[in-house]
C-alpha cells in the first residue's frame, strides 16, 4: 500500500508544475488548450470512479469502507462539475469569434 504522504507530495509537486506550465501559455492558446484538457478530464471521472470501486472491495473495516463512499462520491461530482463546467465556458469562448448576423 502506497503512504497518504507520498500521494499528498505528489499532488503538490503536480499542482506546482501544472501552475507553471499554464502560466507560459500564450493566451491565443488557451481556448483550444482548454477544450482539450475538458476531454481529458472525462479520465479524472474514470478514475475516481475506479478509486471508489477499489475502496469497496478492499477488506477494511466498516467505517472506512463509509468514508471511502462518501469520498470516492465527492471526487466523482468534483469531476463532472469540471468536465461539464469546462465545455460550457469552452463553449461561451468559442461563440466570442462567431460573426454575429
Amino acid at each position: 500500500m502506497i503512504h497518504p504522504l507520498i500521494l499528498v507530495v505528489v499532488f503538490l509537486v503536480c499542482t506546482i508544475a501544472g501552475y507553471f506550465i499554464i502560466k507560459n501559455v500564450p493566451s491565443l492558446l488557451h481556448t483550444p488548450l482548454m477544450s482539450g484538457m475538458n476531454a481529458l478530464s472525462g479520465v479524472t471521472i474514470v478514475g475516481a470512479i475506479s478509486a471508489t470501486g477499489l475502496a469497496l472491495i478492499d477488506s477494511e473495516p466498516t467505517g472506512t469502507k463509509i468514508f471511502a463512499q462518501i469520498i470516492g462520491c465527492i471526487a466523482i461530482i468534483l469531476a463532472a462539475i469540471n468536465v461539464f463546467g469546462g465545455f460550457g465556458v469552452t463553449h461561451r469562448m468559442l461563440q466570442m469569434f462567431n460573426k454575429k448576423k
